[in-house]
């Protein structure tokens, strides 16, 4: 009876460690938008910005798939109404929501009052805000992306919107 010994010449097979697609975007460059509304701000010159009906506009970021949806709404006697909406549309991700962090924001030289939220996990918008003047003024300002939420999968670009936006906010000012 013979012995046959099989062996091989090739070296042991180890799996890859796991790799993640880089997403690298360009640095911003703002600038100032100004119309007839009562209100200019500064955005990213990367966004395409469309005016909608009573002074709301979208700004789109064709390349990330996302959209900042920007409303105006003049106070006449119901800034507890406007700051509940704006506070309650924020709540509504709570379900789908990790953690929300309320940052406020605060310019009294130039009127603007407002709340930045945070909205982390995978709710359908991840950067809320509101600001007003307090008198006169209330603008509200959400981001959301055209795919299925998955925070890790889109954390870049919702990092990158998330600075555009409060850039948004800390540059507004009333006419």
């Amino acid at each position: 009876m013979g012995l046959f010994l099989f062996s091989s010449c090739k070296e042991d097979v180890f799996p890859k460690p796991a790799s993640y697609l880089r997403l690298d975007y360009p640095v911003a460059n703002y600038a100032n938008f100004e119309n007839e509304c009562p209100f200019t701000f500064e955005m990213n010159s990367e966004a395409i910005i469309k005016g909608e009906k009573d002074c709301g506009f979208t700004i789109t970021y064709p390349k990330m798939k996302a959209t900042i949806y920007l409303t105006y709404k003049p106070v006449t006697n119901n800034i507890n109404t406007l700051l509940r909406d704006a506070q309650k549309l924020t709540y509504e991700h709570v379900i789908k929501a990790d953690d929300i962090l309320e940052q406020p924001y605060l310019n009294p030289s130039k009127k603007v009052y407002g709340m930045f939220y945070q909205v982390d996990g995978n709710a359908a918008t991840n950067s809320q805000f509101y600001a007003t003047d307090s008198t006169k003024h209330f603008v509200t300002g959400s981001v959301y992306f055209y795919a299925k939420p998955n925070f890790d999968s889109i954390m870049p670009a919702v990092s990158y919107i998330k600075n555009d936006m409060q850039r948004l906010m800390e540059t507004l000012k009333w006419k």
